[in-house]
């Protein structure tokens, strides 16, 4: 098999497993046998269609067994897989497929509005093809499930001899700051990836993982669902998160592990069938994108359950930092040590380790990370430095390794000389009873030039004073990381990953404190 890369996995665990179980969407069943014939098939029909070798082909939509069949058929021709978020608007997706020069467009059914946007600019090579279930939205010459049954037999192998480092994917980070710069992957990067999952997180090949987080995103794709398909696992694909769904899918499918943001998982708790659903199956609970609270901590023991918590970037497709089940309550609030083949430093500006407990920047180092940010030579060269690849993100280091992830710096806020990491001011406030999410930001103030401001959702039913929610934290953290104004909302804004959004929140809440620091008042 000439094909190294990641389109030769559904031949490979087709030929071990055949008859087991890859994936599952509402209700329909693929066994790996199947997949494999589908991909071949897919990737034939695309070839005839004028994709080639380093081709860029996207993909719009949700969770959907057609997202990962695009995904290995792409990696099969030796293409380039650009997964696209569903969240975003046309202009934005038309700047991501033409800095791809991307010239196959595969989409939901879901998406035909946006597409329709999309096609009135698209030249005359373009391809765009629906991707639906079969027998529903029939378009002749163009309907996904068409192009499958209509190509060629699958005993004919494509023989496309496809290298472990060409590029196989190009996801876009999530462009919080500027345009949004497309993260090359390859086929080794994904791979060594998914190993360092399978060594950590300890996934065997009867996992059953509930796939409800976005694949277009980085950590659904590499921490979970390539992780247990190449280890020959079942994945059961859901299209958005629905925790009372979820509950039920955990108990259908006996499903053994998650990924889930911690609101994800927060939500279940809210949900009446909680304290008695059977989530006696469930092994792996797998939690990124910011730290997980305590009070949800204690709400899963409640239920023998333990998270296993984690920290990475799209630029290290996904994973750097693991923290297992065995040092989830020891170690809690860090994001634990580098994965096996990961190694990690933080340093200080002029890149010098930094000592214990002192925060400095994350920098990171593997056979996982990035070649590059696509068509970007100086950017790329920015955020590397000799081989490290610079996270930008602060975080220490404790005595027995464990990284605690204190923020992005650019999010640290500078109040009167001194550093404040919003991350920890977010972790004291998560403790007080009627706080079931937060984020801080910094403000404008005349004196000490920022300070912090709390916006808070409260827990349902509640309306705590923001005195009262100030007051909780004397004693907790310094006086000067003490936010000097609340702000009560029903929800933040987030990323379609569950991120916060901080440049919302900046626009949205981000002017002049509502009420001036006190005269005499010092902020140490």
């Amino acid at each position: 098999m000439r094909n190294e890369g990641l389109g030769s996995w559904p031949a490979r665990r087709a030929r071990k497993t055949p008859h087991r179980a890859a994936l599952t969407h509402e209700g329909r069943t693929i066994t790996y046998a199947a997949l494999h014939s589908r991909v071949l098939r897919l990737a034939h029909a695309l070839r005839a269609r004028g994709v080639r070798r380093g081709d860029r082909v996207a993909y719009l939509g949700p969770n959907h067994p057609s997202f990962l069949e695009t995904f290995f058929a792409a990696g099969a021709l030796g293409a380039v897989f650009v997964p696209l978020n569903t969240r975003l608007a046309a202009p934005e997706l038309a700047y991501q497929l033409a800095d791809a020069g991307a010239r196959t467009l595969v989409h939901s059914p879901a998406q035909a509005g946006v597409v329709a946007e999309l096609r009135q600019e698209a030249g005359p090579g373009d391809l765009l093809v629906e991707a639906g279930q079969v027998g529903l939205f029939v378009e002749v010459g163009s309907q996904y499930e068409e192009l499958v049954q209509a190509a060629r037999s699958v005993e004919e192998p494509l023989d496309e001899a496809v290298s472990r480092d060409d590029v196989c994917l190009l996801m876009y980070t999530s462009g919080t700051t500027g345009r949004p710069k497309g993260a090359m992957l390859t086929h080794a990067n994904l791979t060594w990836n998914a190993v360092n999952v399978l060594v950590d997180a300890d996934l065997t090949a009867d996992t059953v993982a509930l796939v409800s987080a976005p694949l277009f995103h980085a950590a659904a794709l590499g921490m979970l669902a390539l992780p247990v398909l190449l280890k020959g696992g079942h994945c059961v694909l859901v299209e958005s998160f629905d925790p009372t769904e979820a509950l039920g899918l955990v108990e259908r499918h006996g499903v053994s592990a998650m990924f889930g943001v911690p609101t994800m998982y927060e939500r279940l708790t809210r949900e009446p069938p909680w304290h008695t659903a059977d989530l006696s199956s469930l092994r792996i609970l797998m939690c990124g994108g910011a730290p997980v609270p305590t009070p949800l901590i204690e709400a899963y023991a409640e239920r023998g359950l333990a998270f296993q918590q984690g920290y990475g970037m799209t630029e290290a497709a996904p994973g750097a930092l693991y923290l297992d089940a065995e040092h989830a309550e020891r170690k809690a609030g860090t994001a634990g040590v580098p994965h096996f083949f990961t190694d990690v430093r933080v340093v200080r500006p002029d890149l010098s380790p930094a000592a214990t407990g002192e925060t400095g920047e994350i920098l990171v180092r593997g056979p996982h990370v990035m070649l590059g940010y696509w068509q970007l030579p100086d950017e790329t060269a920015a955020v590397f430095a000799d081989g490290w690849f610079r996270t930008g993100d602060a975080a220490r280091v404790d005595a027995d390794g464990f990284v605690t992830i204190a923020d992005r710096l650019k999010d640290m806020i500078i109040s009167g000389g001194e550093n404040i990491y919003p991350a920890e001011v977010e972790s004291a406030l998560l403790a007080h009873p009627d706080v079931v999410e937060c984020a801080v930001i910094g403000v404008p103030d005349a004196r000490w030039g920022e300070v912090p401001r709390a916006v808070v959702v409260p827990r349902d039913g509640t309306d705590p004073a923001p005195d009262d929610v100030l007051g909780f934290l004397a004693g907790r953290l310094a006086k000067y990381k003490i936010p000097k104004s609340v702000v009560c909302v029903p929800e933040l804004p987030r990323t379609a990953s569950g991120k916060l959004h901080k440049p919302s929140l900046r626009r949205d809440h981000g002017g002049a404190p509502q009420t001036p620091t006190p005269e005499g008042e010092t902020p140490r």
